[in-house]
């Protein structure tokens, strides 16, 4: 397969987001960058992690007034978890801070640009002629995931994308613009740039349904 995009390593950004300046005749329409506590919280897993950790907790103390230990005694040999438990996931919150503070997605009139990486940023660049289809999944938090599927033959490394990718699809990496407010408007944006593209109509998106797929007009294939 061969690769759909530039993917750029920079230090200087003339417009934020883009490595260098557009060229004449395109534009940015939208930009925006995720919200960090969601995007921590479906990277990492956060709700899971600390439902095993409750669980290692319950059992060790369970284990311990089994053996005759009294609640206190039982409840100090589980110290080392109850410290443990909120260190990490303290520590993988910070990481998904530091993601989404350095994280910037960009449409423009002919591409989707995903800015990301902590100490050197990197663009990844993806032309609207290379994005079969795009959908968005709506959450009850108030943010939304916009997955874009890539035309066939085209692809890009699961671990330049991560954690702005579709997660378990390692073979065929789907990129994703994560936990995004909906207020924001990024899908209905891309709709009408992809759809302006391909020479479509625009058919709003329904938001009625919060944990709703919702298809995407097709982009332009070139």
């Amino acid at each position: 397969m061969k690769r759909v995009t530039s993917i750029r390593e920079h230090e200087n950004e003339p417009i934020p987001g883009l490595p260098e300046r557009l060229p004449a005749g395109e534009g940015v329409v939208w930009q925006g960058s995720p919200r960090w506590a969601p995007l921590a919280k479906r990277a990492f897993h956060l709700r899971g992690l600390a439902i095993y950790f409750g669980v290692l907790v319950a059992w060790r103390v369970a284990e311990g007034v089994a053996d005759g230990s009294s609640w206190g005694a039982a409840l100090a040999s589980a110290w080392t978890l109850l410290l443990l438990a909120p260190l990490c996931l303290g520590v993988l919150a910070g990481i998904g801070y530091m993601m989404a503070r350095s994280a910037l997605y960009t449409v423009t009139n002919r591409r989707v640009v995903l800015r990301v990486g902590v100490a050197l940023p990197m663009t990844i660049n993806i032309p609207f002629s290379r994005i079969e289809t795009a959908a968005v999944r709506r959450h009850a938090d108030g943010t939304e995931d916009i997955v874009l599927t890539l035309a066939k033959g085209h692809r890009i490394a699961w671990l330049a994308l991560w954690p702005h990718a579709r997660p378990w699809r390692l073979t065929a990496p789907e990129p994703m613009l994560r936990a995004l407010p909906v207020t924001e408007g990024a899908a209905q944006v891309l709709s009408r740039a992809l759809a302006a593209s391909a020479g479509q109509e625009v058919a709003a998106p329904a938001t009625d349904e919060p944990r709703r797929a919702i298809r995407l007009p097709q982009g332009a294939v070139a």
